[in-house]
């Protein structure tokens, strides 16, 4: 007895609809419960090998073994705040610098908007100074907020790591947890299911890390050629930065403005600072995004855009950096379900991803091309199977199939 019922298509879609906007919800109230978790599980697929290879590679028991993964991750974490905390400190000592050199600068442009704009220098201060005071209003508002905030981000980086630790304590624990939640029957298409997550969402990881590497070599490498103090900081935080979609690199390239005051106020390291982050965003958005990140997890960039945009709506930067993970999670579980395959080819980018023009090939952004059908000729004889077609007439057609084959080599 089959006990599945067929839903209308608009009944499907309401309850798609439906759930969505309920999961949505359920992550808007539990974000603070829910990020740390999901964050965690990120770190313990990444941090899976490690334990791996500690437990079998050098007979360590199960817990000490992931005992000191996740104590090798909290020592990276610590020894990358010590860099940037001494740093920081360093480049702090010369804010006097930047605050005489900002200041010069302010100068200049005041006598620029006074010459060009016939805006008096007091008309220019009055402006300043009401924009300031409404500047203070709103942050005494948000001073509240921001320890709040802070507060949170403490509980959060001690929280991670009991939540990595325990996942990858009861690893097995949470896989028998799925299977026993599944009929057998739908067991290998489970450990598929799961299997696929875990490469997914690691090769993700890994190619963010790879891009955040890059692009703090080349930053540095920029930074140095033009003179920038602190080239390496910088290089670094910007890396860092980039994490985060579109937000972090605003925060960089203005960062990277404000300490290339500390050299010189000369105008020329600024625009210097800036053509280099655009060079380097120009490198990342055009090279390493589609052959080290967008290779990883293919999804279009439409949906990306979207998913990134929602996460941030609903959970701020941590949404908008868990955003393309779980939708490559989504796209992997939809993939393998027949009822919500179409979801997951929506999600998908299966266009063709270069050309070749005179033995060079080029990004291709042409999506009729991956539509057209490529239709190849051969001489191989289709077999027609009716009720009445026996083994031996298969088996005679696939020797004269053989034979054809043989004949035209």
């Amino acid at each position: 007895m089959n006990d599945t019922i067929k839903l209308p298509f608009y009944a499907k879609l309401t309850l798609i609809l439906l759930s969505l906007i309920s999961f949505g919800y359920i992550f808007y109230i539990g974000q603070e419960i829910l990020i740390p978790i999901l964050l965690s599980f990120i770190f313990a697929i990444l941090l899976r090998p490690i334990a791996h290879f500690i437990r079998h590679k050098l007979r360590f028991p199960h817990v000490i073994a992931v005992m000191i993964t996740v104590l090798l991750f909290i020592l990276f974490f610590i020894g990358l705040f010590a860099f940037l905390s001494i740093q920081i400190s360093e480049m702090a000592n010369d804010f006097n610098k930047i605050e005489r050199n900002f200041t010069i600068h302010m100068q200049n442009m005041q006598q620029y908007i006074r010459d060009h704009f016939n805006i008096s220098s007091r008309e220019q201060k009055e402006y300043l100074d009401t924009a300031t005071e409404d500047s203070m209003k709103k942050g005494k508002e948000m001073i509240g907020t921001t320890l709040m905030s802070f507060t949170d981000t403490l509980l959060n980086l001690i929280l991670i790591p009991i939540y990595t630790f325990l996942i990858l304590l009861y690893r097995t624990h949470f896989m028998l947890f799925f299977s026993k939640l599944i009929k057998k029957e739908y067991h290998p298409k489970l450990q598929d299911i799961l299997s696929q997550i875990k490469v997914a969402v690691k090769s993700y990881i890994v190619g963010l890390i790879i891009e955040m590497i890059l692009v703090s070599v080349l930053t540095t490498i920029g930074f140095m050629i033009i003179g920038v103090k602190y080239a390496v900081l910088l290089g670094i935080i910007t890396g860092l930065l980039n994490l985060i979609p579109y937000v972090g690199i605003l925060f960089a390239g203005a960062l990277s403005i404000v300490a290339s005051l500390t050299g010189t106020p000369d105008l020329s390291i600024i625009i210097g600072v800036i053509v280099v982050n655009i060079i380097v965003q120009l490198i990342d958005n055009n090279v390493l995004v589609p052959l080290v990140v967008s290779s990883k997890v293919q999804i279009n960039a439409f949906v990306s855009i979207v998913g990134i945009i929602i996460g941030g709506a609903i959970c701020g930067i941590s949404g908008m950096f868990l955003a393309i993970p779980i939708i490559a999670i989504l796209k992997v579980i939809f993939d393998r379900i027949e009822s919500l395959e179409p979801w997951g080819y929506l999600m998908g980018d299966d266009l063709p991803k270069t050309y070749t023009w005179r033995n060079i090939k080029l990004p291709l952004f042409d999506s009729e091309t991956s539509a057209k059908k490529i239709i190849i000729k051969t001489d191989i004889i289709v077999p027609m199977f009716t009720e009445n077609t026996t083994e031996t007439e298969i088996n005679r057609i696939n020797d004269d199939n053989l034979e054809s084959q043989n004949q035209n080599n």
